[in-house]
């Protein structure tokens, strides 16, 4: 039996409305592979505006929400602001991406504090 959850249950804050006005709220975001990450760097939307990759990363990965019947960068785009956020940082805490702070302190006055170190490719 396996214990390693590759799907996540989410609640978006305002949630997605179709054409029809219905809102779509719950759903189920699927763990990233190398591919979901790599793959959309090749579109032609992604390589005209880096901000796009997004878009199509988020539309991979979101593998149900409410009662669509297909996620697609479209429907990712038709999200509120404020659901496109909670979408990245749920994206980036199931992934791992999330903060990783250590606790350290200092050799001279002995103060204990938290500090994050620098993400490996991050500026």
């Amino acid at each position: 039996m396996n214990d390693f959850a590759t799907e996540f249950e989410f609640l978006l804050p305002k949630g997605y409305v179709d054409a029809a006005g219905t809102v779509h709220r719950q759903g189920t975001m699927r763990l990233a592979t190398a591919a979901d990450e790599i793959l959309p760097q090749k579109d032609p939307r992604v390589q005209g505006n880096p901000a796009y990759l997004v878009l199509i990363l988020l539309a991979r990965v979101v593998v149900r929400l409410g009662e669509l019947e297909a996620i697609n960068p479209r429907v990712i785009e038709g999200l509120f602001a404020i659901d496109l956020a909670y979408l990245q940082d749920f994206y980036n805490r199931i992934n791992g991406s999330e903060s990783q702070q250590v606790r350290v302190e200092c050799p001279s006055c002995q103060h204990g504090f938290l500090v994050e170190p620098e993400k490996v490719g991050e500026f």
